[in-house]
Parts: C-alpha cells; sequence; structure tokens
C-alpha cells in the first residue's frame, strides 16, 4: 500500500469472504445482511442521467443502451464506495485531532456510521471487482484526507462534501428504481447531516489562517472545476461503448445532457454550503474567480 494515502485506505484489500476476522465483523454490525451481493441493475434509468434527450443513445440498439446504463449506474456506485471507504479513515483521524471530549465521542460514532455505510454499499459492488481510483475528484479527495490542516479538513470535507452528499444521496434514493437500494440512500442521511453540522460548528469555532484559506481556496477551485465541466462520466459511459468520439460528437451530447442547467444546479447548492460566516472570504474570493459559473459545452471537451 502506498503510505502517502494510508488515511484514505483507497486500496486496503478485503479479507477473504470465509475469513475468521469477517465473521466477527459481519456479527458486530448493526443490521448486517451477511454480505449478500445484490444483482447489478440499472438502478437508476436513463432519465436520471438526461440520456433520453441524447440522440446518440436513443439511436444505440437495446444492448448498447444497456450496458452504457450500466457503466453509468456502476460509476455512481463505485463513487458513493470510495468517498465512504475514504470516510472511515477521515472520522478515525478526527478522532486522534479532538480537542474535547464530546468531540472525539462524536467523531469515535461517526467512524462506526462509515463503516456501517461502507459494508451496506459493498453488498451492491462486489469488491472483488472494485478496482479504479483513477478518477480526479477521487485522487483529490485522497489529498486533502491525508491533509495535516484540520482548518481545511472540516471545511472542505465535512461543511462543503458531506453538505453535497446530503442533497446527492437525498437525490440517489428519490430516483432509484430499486427500492431495497432507495431505502439504503434514506437511511444514510440522519447520520451525513449529523456530520455536516459537526463539521460547520466546529468550523465556525476557528479562525481561518490566511495559509489555511489558500489551501481551502485551491481544492476547491479544482473541485469546483470538475462540477462546471459536466456529466464527463457519462459522456465517458457513451464513448466506452460506442468507440471514439470526436470533439463536435461530445459537444453536441453534452448540450444534449443539458450540461449547463446540470453543473449550475450543483454550484448553487455548493455555493450556499459555504454561506456562513466564517467563510464569507473564501466565498467571495471564489466567486471572483468564476468558479460557480457553469461552462457551456464547448469549453467542457
Amino acid at each position: 500500500m502506498d503510505s502517502k494515502y494510508n488515511i484514505v485506505g483507497f486500496d486496503l484489500p478485503h479479507t477473504d469472504s470465509d475469513d475468521r476476522l469477517r465473521r466477527i465483523l459481519t456479527a458486530a454490525l448493526p443490521n448486517q445482511n451477511n454480505y449478500v451481493n445484490y444483482p447489478q441493475l440499472n438502478y437508476w434509468d436513463a432519465e436520471f442521467f438526461n440520456l433520453h434527450q441524447v440522440n446518440i443513445f436513443q439511436e444505440s440498439n437495446i444492448t448498447e443502451q444497456s450496458a452504457i446504463l450500466e457503466l453509468a449506474n456502476r460509476s455512481l456506485l463505485e463513487e458513493s464506495y470510495f468517498i465512504e471507504k475514504a470516510g472511515v479513515g477521515y472520522m478515525a483521524k478526527m478522532v486522534l485531532l479532538a480537542e474535547t471530549i464530546e468531540e472525539r465521542m462524536l467523531y469515535a460514532l461517526f467512524t462506526a456510521d462509515e463503516a456501517t455505510h461502507l459494508h451496506q454499499i459493498s453488498d451492491f459492488l462486489p469488491e472483488m471487482e472494485v478496482t479504479s481510483t483513477d478518477d480526479p475528484f477521487l485522487r483529490l479527495l485522497s489529498e486533502v484526507v491525508e491533509s495535516a490542516d484540520k482548518t481545511v479538513l472540516l471545511f472542505v470535507l465535512q461543511v462543503v462534501l458531506e453538505g453535497w452528499g446530503l442533497s446527492h444521496y437525498r437525490r440517489l434514493a428519490k430516483e432509484c428504481r430499486y427500492p431495497v437500494l432507495a431505502e439504503l440512500f434514506s437511511s444514510f442521511l440522519q447520520s451525513e447531516s449529523r456530520h455536516h453540522a459537526t463539521g460547520t460548528t466546529l468550523f465556525n469555532q476557528i479562525t481561518v489562517s490566511a495559509f489555511s484559506q489558500t489551501i481551502i481556496l485551491d481544492v476547491l477551485a479544482q473541485f469546483l472545476l470538475m462540477v462546471q465541466v459536466g456529466p464527463q462520466s457519462v459522456l465517458a459511459a457513451i464513448e466506452q461503448v460506442k468507440g471514439h468520439l470526436t470533439r463536435s460528437q461530445k459537444i453536441q451530447i453534452l448540450e444534449e445532457l443539458d450540461t449547463e442547467t446540470h453543473s449550475g444546479t450543483r454550484l448553487q447548492i455548493l455555493r450556499s454550503l459555504m454561506g456562513g460566516t466564517s467563510a464569507q472570504s473564501i466565498l467571495q474570493n471564489l466567486e471572483e474567480r468564476g468558479a460557480f459559473e457553469p461552462l457551456p459545452a464547448h469549453q467542457c471537451v
């Protein structure tokens, strides 16, 4: 394992299914399902991804459409898996950085939340197939989790990303076509809300140094750019199934996916999460950079 990313733990292996340690873990987990793997389904349909508006998707045969949807679905599940996997290490790290008994106790409980979520997501995504972390967002997340700056950790991960996660999981739950998975994402919301509220409370008690603010601005500028360029994972799924796409084809697909509306909605949610008193200068700086403006399709490829 790369010791540079030992907290985020993306490359930590799973034990064998018959390992005794796993049996102890299974018994200890609440609402455990004995590691039952659910069938791979297209839990979210074409309309969820706006694929019903994309000509190349509509003109594809049923097999190709199903393959594109499967890739897009898998991308969502993998992202959730890795976020929860990072969350276990992050919350454990915050136990050690706690400055009061109450803060330490909260983060110990939050570590258990993330471990439970990771187990539950794993049921829908067989771990032997989850190998790729070659994703810009996950690389950025890794770097932040490994940071030694508590101010950066609190604001980026708990104020912004946990806050965003609430909106994201709520939408995944609402629009999921498979009731068991929809209920699972709904069940995450209460604990994720506590994680976000704790981060906001602790961050508002901190005076943000110029050094910490510089790091926060750099990280959030990178993250917001990933949102500004629209649904790249959907575009990648189409290209993986259909083969090489020209730049003009990619622009057309992004226009049909309504990329500016897609990005604009998400950027406004993220902006609202940064509206606290302690973050005003961060918000103003990002606004001056145009970081909350969605990009037109021709600037996204």
